[in-house]
């Protein structure tokens, strides 16, 4: 059995849009005369579709565009595709996540998702309702095939056992399954143990692109009965793999490299692309500083846009020093972007007239230091609006986690592009960026990081060193453990409490940030939704 795996991009919304992208990619696939097409989950309204969801006429208006999709694909082979469907069976939520197969230029069959995602990342039990019903098994080109949507292949009442039992053959899923690192692994090694061990042919057509905070990774798959992977789509890019179940041994395996650099790499420029370009902006600039920050935020957007369409502004105060300026016009050059030099000196003045007043007798502090932020944040946005162009913010997950950052100022921005990436894997990445080539200077690798706010200033005045801080930010966001458990495996018990105190309070300032691009489990925004106004269970420990 031939089957045809499209690894679309879609547009979240933008349903006659998505249509033409499943369209074109099963005019493509049908040359290859498969027996069926997939393609993924929830492809017809792009994904997350979230609270589009709720609007009245949206679900309606899919349904009658997917209603033109099958006639539209007529003379094509059978073709599974993912949309949300109404649910008239109960009081439960009134959509389903669904797939319909479309043959013959009609909607022949639909079925609904009967396990919905445990993860917070696509938000189902929001919106859909789990469907009821026995497994769905079709026949297609001569074989029983069971269809499941996401997590159900593993799990829920059309898992690979229930489809099995039901009397599939081959089974095929259709996904949205969000990139995080490490994932893919998990996936085929998951996957591979399914299909050996109910001795079934599995195949997968998985989404890619980004959308909002979210990257899709594609790499769509297909498992022969024994386990062994037979063929692997594109990662990170568009794709239409075909593939011949009855066939054994590989196929068509794209190349692919599971280390962490280059899988965060890959989706930091894919999802950059995307939330720009799908934004409706064509150009982007960002705070040139010179730091390893904005080297690394300012390779992305180069990679992901083009240099011609980045924008670096070199925003020096006097405190910034000549090598930092040196530092990111090397980093321009390297990249080939554009730049413009705005010193601020006339504007901190300006603001040191206007507060001298109220201020006086009192002694400079953070107050002015996070001036300087906000100034510069000013004449980026005046920049961003002046020129259509989206402001990167180039803050990392370590920063955002302690509150290490000036709201209304280094916080502002249309994307976080750093913003789910550790100080560590930040100078990781800039170094397996530079194996080939040097773009990021060796000394921003290694002078002391440093905002020069003011004369001599680094992080570390402020923060325990990086390798500290994110090894406790790690157990305590990603691996939820408290701070005894922290300070059980080791670490200061005085560094773990400053440490997560300065997380509590920093809660309202992460809740007005720009959206980052997701590339662990535990994100900000989509993964933690923590009470700002709150009291922790351990915050008398935290705050003595």
């Amino acid at each position: 059995m031939k089957i045809a795996l499209l690894q679309v991009n879609t547009v979240v919304g933008d349903l006659t849009g998505n249509a033409g992208r499943i369209a074109a990619g099963a005019e493509e696939a049908a040359r290859s005369r498969p027996d069926l097409i997939l393609a993924p989950e929830l492809s017809l309204t792009g994904c997350p579709p979230r609270d589009l969801l709720l609007g009245r006429g949206f679900v309606e208006r899919s349904l009658e565009v997917l209603e033109d999709l099958a006639a539209d694909l007529e003379d094509a082979p059978p073709v599974i595709v993912g949309f949300a469907a109404q649910d008239r069976a109960g009081p439960g939520r009134p959509l389903l996540n669904a797939a319909a197969l479309l043959r013959n230029g009609a909607v022949r069959e639909t079925f609904g998702k009967t396990h919905l995602s445990p993860s917070g990342a696509l938000d189902e039990g929001r919106y859909f309702e789990p469907a009821a019903g026995a497994p769905r098994v079709l026949s297609i080109g001569g074989r029983r095939v069971g269809v499941s949507i996401g997590e159900e292949i593993w799990c829920g009442g059309r898992s690979a056992g229930a489809l099995v039992r039901a009397g599939a053959e081959v089974i095929v899923n259709i996904s949205a399954s969000p990139f995080a690192v490490g994932r893919q692994g998990l996936r085929e090694e998951a996957l591979s143990r399914t299909a050996r061990d109910h001795q079934i042919p599995i195949a997968v057509a998985n989404l890619v692109g980004g959308n909002d905070d979210l990257v899709f990774d594609g790499r769509s798959s297909a498992f022969s009965a024994d386990g062994t992977l037979i063929s692997r789509g594109a990662a990170f890019a568009e794709d239409i793999v075909t593939v011949d179940l009855d066939r054994p041994g590989p196929q068509a395996v794209a190349p692919d490299d599971l280390t962490p650099e280059s899988e965060i790499w890959r989706a930091l420029v894919l999802g950059t692309r995307d939330y720009v370009r799908k934004s409706g902006f064509e150009t982007a600039l960002l705070g040139l500083s010179g730091g390893i920050d904005s080297s690394l935020v300012a390779a992305v957007a180069a990679r992901a846009l083009g240099p011609e369409n980045v924008l670096g502004v070199l925003l020096p105060s006097p405190y910034t020093s000549p090598e930092s300026i040196e530092d990111a016009r090397e980093v321009a050059e390297s990249l080939g972007i554009r730049t413009c030099s705005l010193p601020i000196a006339p504007a901190m003045e300006a603001f040191d007239g206007i507060l001298a007043g109220i201020f006086a007798g009192l002694p400079r502090d953070t107050t002015e230091e996070n001036l300087q932020a906000r100034i510069r944040a000013v004449v980026l946005m005046a920049l961003a609006n002046k020129f259509d162009s989206m402001l990167l913010s180039t803050g990392n997950k370590s920063e955002a986690a302690v509150g290490y950052s000036t709201l209304y100022g280094d916080m502002a921005g249309g994307l976080a592009v750093i913003g789910d990436i550790s100080k560590g894997m930040v100078y990781r990445i800039s170094r397996w960026l530079n194996r080939e080539r040097t773009i990021i200077p060796d000394r921003v690798l290694e002078k002391p990081p440093s905002a020069e706010l003011r004369p001599g200033q680094t992080d570390q005045e402020v923060l325990p060193p990086y390798d500290l801080l994110d090894a406790i930010l790690h157990r305590h966001i990603d691996c939820f453990e408290s701070p005894g458990d922290i300070i059980a495996a080791g670490y200061p018990a005085e560094t773990v409490h400053r440490v997560l105190r300065m997380v509590r309070l920093a809660e309202f300032k992460r809740r007005q940030a720009a959206p980052g691009i997701r590339v662990t489990g535990r994100a900000f925004g989509t993964d933690w939704r923590m009470p700002i106004a709150a009291r922790p269970w351990w915050q008398e420990e935290v705050c003595r």
